[in-house]
């Protein structure tokens, strides 16, 4: 069973930039469509951006588009989530989650078949 671990979270300012990586482990990503969503408080979780086994990516959230990129390493078995020009409202508990079916990417956290245990990213002065 895939396993999947976040890490790179951390405060920082706004303005600032972060990479955030999911590293899987007991099996290969290589046939997964991988997303990355978020979730503030008090609020639901939601879609950043997704790639799938092809390479082909997307933003699922119109307010990253331009900021933040996805891109995968099959031979690191990880894949990576590149922020830049944070801003406050970027604050939340960030996850990546595999979906084994990699039928496209989906903004649907129903669709995703195995999930992180989060990474934190704050973004304040």
């Amino acid at each position: 069973q895939l396993q999947l671990v976040e890490s790179g979270g951390a405060l920082v300012q706004p303005g600032g930039s972060l990479r955030l990586s999911c590293a899987a482990s007991r099996s290969t990503l290589d046939y997964y469509a991988i997303g990355w969503f978020r979730q503030a408080p008090g609020k639901e979780r939601e879609g950043v951006a997704c790639i799938r086994s092809s390479g082909g990516s997307i933003n699922l959230a119109d307010s990253v588009k331009g900021r933040f990129t996805i891109s995968r390493d099959n031979a690191k078995n990880t894949v990576y989530l590149q922020m830049n020009s944070l801003k406050p409202e970027d604050t939340a508990v960030y996850y990546c989650a595999a979906d084994r079916t990699d039928y496209y990417c989906s903004p649907y956290v129903g669709s995703y078949d195995y999930w992180g245990q989060g990474t934190q990213v704050t973004v304040s002065s």
